[in-house]
């Protein structure tokens, strides 16, 4: 799977009006409802939230990869959001999250959706990527940013 095929700038937002992980995941979960990726934002949000009662996606690094198995999406649905203050995430070093990845996966595409959080997971090892998605101030930024990371 191609991250960059997934996104277009209406999924992409900098910076996140967010200031918690519930507003993240709804300000998130908004810009594929807005561009028509998802069916159905309340039960994609429902999802999102369960998936994070079992252990929170905060992988560390300033990045959290929310993710969930839906039936409000057709195959895989994703949006990219950076928050510059940081929001706490529960994330493994302790440190708030600032780079957010959300993967929403139609149980139908499981493949598709471990292939999407192992490609993020890879180009989220990169430092200069992690800087240029840090310092971006628009959606256009974020795109930049992530054809040069993947």
């Amino acid at each position: 799977m191609n991250i960059i095929r997934s996104l277009n700038l209406h999924r992409v937002k900098a910076p996140l009006k967010a200031t918690t992980k519930e507003e993240v995941l709804r300000e998130l979960i908004d810009l594929l409802v807005e561009d028509n990726a998802i069916t159905n934002g309340q039960e994609a949000y429902a999802a999102v939230l369960a998936r994070e009662q079992k252990g929170s996606t905060g992988l560390g690094e300033e990045i959290a990869i929310p993710h969930a198995k839906t039936t409000a999406v057709m195959e895989v649905a994703m949006a990219v959001g950076v928050a510059p203050n940081g929001v706490e995430f529960a994330s493994l070093d302790g440190k708030p999250a600032k780079i957010f990845f959300l993967i929403l996966a139609n149980p139908e595409y499981s493949s598709l959706h471990i292939e999407a959080l192992s490609e993020i997971a890879s180009i989220t090892r990169d430092e200069q990527f992690r800087v240029e998605m840090l310092s971006a101030k628009s959606s256009q930024d974020i795109m930049d940013a992530l054809k040069i990371g993947g």
